[in-house]
């Protein structure tokens, strides 16, 4: 392979490895502000003390992704200077501003206040240590939309001036900010971030019930995690999915073309629910369609044309077309899958069933992987849906990489990485084991604090 191949694997093996752990931290993040809210509004002290409890419990649970997502960020972000050099020196004038944003708020609001939370709790008010839940919460969402904007830039530049010797330097710091297309991607990913966290939630109290212990705090997981699972899949769908798909037609028509397999511009077309993409014949081989549908969803009505790959030149058109193709309908299928048991999981608790039903609550215990790997295939929808742009229309991503790195140095660090995080992996493993296994137990130091609001 040559150099630019082993960048772009490079730099999306550690991106992807990365993101595993801040999605759960910011769905926790928001999942904990609820439980401490819930703590200071129930009037039984018994069931304000479990939350409290149970808020505890989340919270290592978050410290721990927390550590290992600011120990996995920090080497992706040299890799702008590593790997893709020339595309920082030409959009660093753009991306450095959010970027070092994004570090103030994670590593200074977020990071200060977790440990406030953490250590604070017999030395702060109930309302104190609940604002310093909610402190981390907000660090830790302000700091993802940060990210947001620099990614949006690269799928849709706004905000920028080009300067004479192709530099880009930010123009409108609030357009650059208020980009429409970071407020669509933000308000969709971090809707997957709550829906990983709620069944990671959700699964751990279904594992206390299958296994008949902490029984209290099973209950509590499970339906806290049902009911913001549910919640998130729907505004996953719509209207942040909805919404973002419908501008990313308008402005990426290539990427909704290859997404959808569609070769050839049609009016009234039709949405390919199964299928294989053949590039040489431009056809979806063994396909299984519903008619009209993506004409509908994208334009509102069925007549409507749709843009194929054929209007558009081949080099322009993503590659790695098939990996594209496949990445987005695991993405929707894994959508659908969560939607459909978090539906009937809320029918079973609205019946008061949920919490004996075994065949519900093993189909959530083994459900809890899948959102990563569903997030993980929406952000491959993006990323390689922008291709061959690294800057979308400005920007080619063979224009991005540095030049002087050869081929053996990127695989030779690509292979270092993979064996580091190799051990990460299997140190998160051990640690979050530990933790679900002890459970939330409340010991002699773990009372709740005196103090008084």
């Amino acid at each position: 392979m040559d150099a630019l191949t082993l960048h772009r694997i490079h730099f999306a093996f550690t991106v992807t490895y990365h993101y595993l752990f801040p999605q759960l931290t910011m769905g926790l993040a928001l999942l904990i502000v609820v439980i401490k809210t819930l703590a200071l509004l129930v009037r039984k002290q018994e069931l304000s003390r479990q939350y409290d409890t149970s808020a505890r419990f989340w919270g290592k649970l978050f410290a721990i992704n927390f550590l290992l997502g600011v120990v996995t960020g920090i080497p992706m972000e040299f890799q702008f200077g590593t790997n893709w050099s020339e595309f920082s020196r030409r959009a660093g004038g753009v991306i450095g501003m959010p970027l070092a944003m994004e570090g103030v708020f994670s590593f200074f609001l977020e990071s200060a206040f977790l440990g406030l939370f953490l250590f604070g709790e017999k030395r702060l008010s109930r309302r104190i240590h609940w604002l310093s839940a909610f402190l981390v919460f907000l660090g830790s969402w302000i700091s993802g939309y940060f990210i947001i904007v620099t990614n949006a830039f690269m799928q849709h530049p706004v905000g920028y001036r080009l300067l004479s010797n192709g530099l880009f330097e930010v123009a409108s710091f609030r357009e650059l900010l208020l980009n429409p297309w970071a407020v669509l991607e933000y308000s969709h990913n971090m809707c997957a971030a709550v829906v990983t966290a709620s069944f990671f939630m959700s699964a751990v109290g279904a594992l206390y019930l299958l296994q008949r212990r902490h029984g209290p705090y099973g209950h509590t997981f499970l339906k806290i995690g049902v009911i913001a699972g549910m919640i998130s899949c729907t505004a996953q769908v719509f209207p942040t999915g909805d919404l973002h798909g419908k501008y990313m037609a308008k402005n990426q028509p290539t990427a909704i073309a290859a997404m959808e397999g569609l070769f050839h511009t049609e009016k009234g077309a039709g949405m390919v629910l199964l299928g294989q993409p053949n590039y040489d014949t431009q056809t979806i081989d063994n396909p299984l369609v519903v008619n009209d549908i993506l004409s509908f969803l994208i334009y509102g009505t069925t007549s409507a044309e749709v843009q194929g790959l054929d209007r558009f030149p081949k080099d322009q058109w993503p590659s790695t077309l098939p990996l594209l193709f496949y990445s987005y309908h695991i993405m929707v299928g894994l959508g659908t899958w969560f939607g459909a048991l978090m539906a009937l999981a809320i029918l079973l608790l609205w019946r008061g069933t949920l919490c004996s039903n075994k065949w519900i609550l093993w189909a959530i215990l083994l459900s809890w992987p899948l959102p990563y790997i569903a997030t993980t295939a929406g952000w491959m929808t993006a990323e390689i849906g922008r291709q061959p742009w690294i800057v979308y229309g400005l920007l080619r991503t063979s224009q991005g990489a540095s030049s002087h790195v050869t081929a053996s140095n990127s695989l030779f660090t690509l292979l270092g990485f993979l064996g580091l995080y190799s051990v990460l992996s299997l140190l998160w493993v051990i640690l979050v084991y530990n933790q679900v296994q002890s459970g939330p137990c409340v010991t002699e130091t773990e009372q709740m604090p005196t103090v008084t609001a």
